[in-house]
C-alpha cells in the first residue's frame, strides 16, 4: 500500500464508546448558522479524511506502547477502517468518550519518577488530530522565549539563545522548577484559554473530555480533576498554552525568558535583579496560574556556574574564545554510564552486534548533545571505548587455547600468542596491553563496526 488511506470504509463502532442510534446526521438549521456564525468548522477540520490520515501515520510513526485496551498501532489500522463512520458520527454527536490512560512510571535520575499517561492508540489518533489543527491556532499566539514542542524550533536553539544572552552581558540565571507541571494543570483555567481562540463547542467539549477521562492505576480507575498527563499527543501543546500567559507576561516586562516546556530559564545581569525576577514569577505562576515552584530547585545562579546551572543537560562554559556551550557533568556521567552498560562484557553477544548498539545510541546522543564544544572528551571517550571493546572480545574468546588461536590469526608469532594466551593479568589490563592494541587495532575495529565518536562529532562540526 503506497499511500494509505486509512479512513475509507465503514462499519459498526463498540457500544460503549458510541451511542450513534440519535444522531440524525443533520442538525437544526438554527444550530448551523449559529455555528457558522462563530466560525465553528474546527471539528470538520479535525475529523477529515486527510487530516485524520496525517494523525495516523504521525501516531503510526511514533510508535509506542498499547493503552488500557492492548490495541498496538497495527491492529488499530483494520479497526479505523471498519468502525470509521460510526467513531466520527459518534463524534460529531457529542457522545465519544475517550477511554481512561494507562499510568506508567519512568524513574528520574535524582530521583521520584515521572508519571506518563499512555492513551489508547484510538485516542492518540484522535488527539494527534485535534493537535494539528489547534497549532495552526495557538502557534501565532507563543512567544519567541518559547521553543518546546513548536514546529522549526528545538532544545539546541534554546540553550543557544541562552548563550547569545550571556554574550549580551545576561550572566545572571534564575532557574524555574515547576512541582509536577503537567499533572498539576487547573483544567478551569485551561479550557477558558482554550476557549479564547476555539469557537467550535464541540472541540472544545471533547479537549475537556480527554482532561477528564481519567488514570488506569493498578486496574482501578482515578479520576483526573487536575493535569493533562504526558504521553498523550495533545499534552505538549496544551501545556505550552497554559504557560504562554506567563510567556507573555515576561515579555510584556521586557524580560528575558527561555522555555521549553515547563523548564524555564531567565536572563538577568545581576543576582538581586535575579532574586527579584524570582520572586516575581513566583507569585505570578503560583497565584496567576496556580502551579506550585520547587523551592529547593528554583534558585539564582551564575549562568557559568559548573555544578549549579543546567538547562536541558546543557550548561554554559567561558574561554579565551568566549562562551562557548558544553554538556552538562551529569549529562556526561549518564552518557558514559549507558555506554558502559552496553558494552558490558557478560551479556554474551556478538561483538559486531554491541558496535552496532553503540552505533545507534551514539547517532541518537551526539543529534541532541553534538552542538556542545567537546572535541578533547569524545577523543579519551573514543580511547576508553575501544578498550572497552577490546575487553569484551577477550572474555569472549574466554579459554587461554582460544586465545592463543585467535592472538595467531591476527598475526602474532606463536611463541608470543602462547605467553600473551596464559596471560594472568585482569580483563581492562590486558585490554589496554600490547597484546590487543597491536592485534585488535583501531583499523580492525572500524572494519568491524566500530562506530567513532570523535569522527562523528567532527562531522558535525565541519563548517563551524
Amino acid at each position: 500500500m503506497e499511500r494509505a488511506e486509512y479512513f475509507q470504509q465503514e462499519g459498526c463502532l463498540q457500544r460503549d464508546s458510541a451511542e450513534h442510534e440519535e444522531y440524525a446526521g443533520a442538525q437544526s438549521a438554527g444550530v448551523r448558522e449559529s455555528k457558522e456564525a462563530d466560525g465553528a468548522d474546527l471539528l470538520e477540520r479535525i475529523l477529515s479524511r486527510d487530516n485524520l490520515n496525517r494523525a495516523y501515520k504521525r501516531v503510526k510513526a511514533n510508535k509506542g506502547a498499547p493503552g488500557i485496551d492492548g490495541m498496538t498501532v497495527e491492529e488499530a489500522l483494520p479497526w479505523l477502517r471498519q468502525h470509521r463512520t460510526e467513531l466520527l458520527e459518534s463524534i460529531r454527536a457529542g457522545k465519544y468518550k475517550p477511554q481512561p490512560v494507562r499510568r506508567k512510571e519512568i524513574p528520574k535520575p535524582d530521583g521520584g519518577v515521572r508519571k506518563l499517561g499512555i492513551p489508547t492508540v484510538i485516542d492518540r489518533v484522535i488527539q494527534q488530530a485535534i493537535a494539528q489543527q489547534l497549532n495552526p491556532i495557538f502557534e501565532p499566539q507563543f512567544t519567541d522565549g518559547s521553543y518546546g514542542y513548536r514546529p522549526n524550533r528545538s532544545a539546541q536553539q534554546a540553550i543557544q539563545k541562552v548563550k547569545e544572552y550571556a554574550e549580551q552581558g545576561y550572566t545572571t540565571a534564575v532557574e524555574i522548577d515547576l512541582s509536577k507541571y503537567f499533572d498539576t494543570l487547573n483544567h478551569e483555567l485551561l479550557m477558558n484559554m482554550v476557549r479564547e481562540e476555539v469557537k467550535d463547542k464541540r472541540v472544545t467539549d471533547l479537549i475537556k473530555k480527554y482532561l477528564k477521562s481519567g488514570v488506569m492505576v493498578e486496574g482501578l480507575l482515578v479520576k483526573t480533576e487536575e493535569g493533562s498527563p504526558q504521553g498523550g499527543p495533545l499534552s505538549p501543546i496544551l501545556a505550552n498554552i497554559y504557560l504562554n500567559k506567563y510567556d507573555q507576561e515576561m515579555e510584556r516586562r521586557g524580560v528575558k525568558v527561555i522555555r521549553y516546556a515547563d523548564d524555564i530559564v531567565i536572563l538577568a545581569k545581576s543576582k538581586r535583579a535575579g532574586e527579584r525576577l524570582l520572586e516575581s514569577s513566583k507569585r505570578y505562576l503560583e497565584g496567576k496560574l496556580k502551579l506550585k515552584l520547587n523551592e529547593e530547585k528554583s534558585k539564582v545562579v551564575s549562568v557559568y556556574s559548573i555544578r549549579n546551572f543546567k538547562f536541558l543537560g546543557f550548561a554554559l562554559g567561558r574561554g579565551r574564545k568566549g562562551v562557548y556551550i558544553r554538556v552538562h557533568a551529569k549529562s556526561l556521567k549518564k552518557a558514559k554510564q549507558k555506554l558502559k552498560e552496553l558494552t558490558s562484557r557478560s551479556q554474551g553477544r556478538n561483538v559486531r552486534k554491541v558496535m552496532e548498539n553503540v552505533k545507534v545510541y551514539i547517532r541518537g546522543w551526539l543529534s541532541y548533545f553534538g552542538i556542545a564544544s567537546m572535541k578533547t572528551i569524545m577523543q579519551e571517550w573514543d580511547g576508553w571505548l575501544r578498550r572497552r571493546l577490546r575487553m569484551y572480545i577477550w572474555k569472549q574468546w574466554k579459554k587461554p587455547s582460544a586465545r592463543v588461536k585467535n592472538l595467531r590469526k591476527l598475526g602474532m608469532p606463536q611463541w608470543k600468542a602462547y605467553r600473551n594466551g596464559n596471560s594472568r593479568k585482569g580483563y581492562w589490563a590486558v585490554a589496554g596491553s600490547g597484546i590487543l592494541t597491536s592485534t585488535i587495532t583501531n583499523e580492525r575495529l572500524a572494519q568491524a563496526g566500530y562506530y567513532s565518536l570523535s569522527d562523528r562529532y567532527e562531522s558535525l562540526h565541519l563548517y563551524d
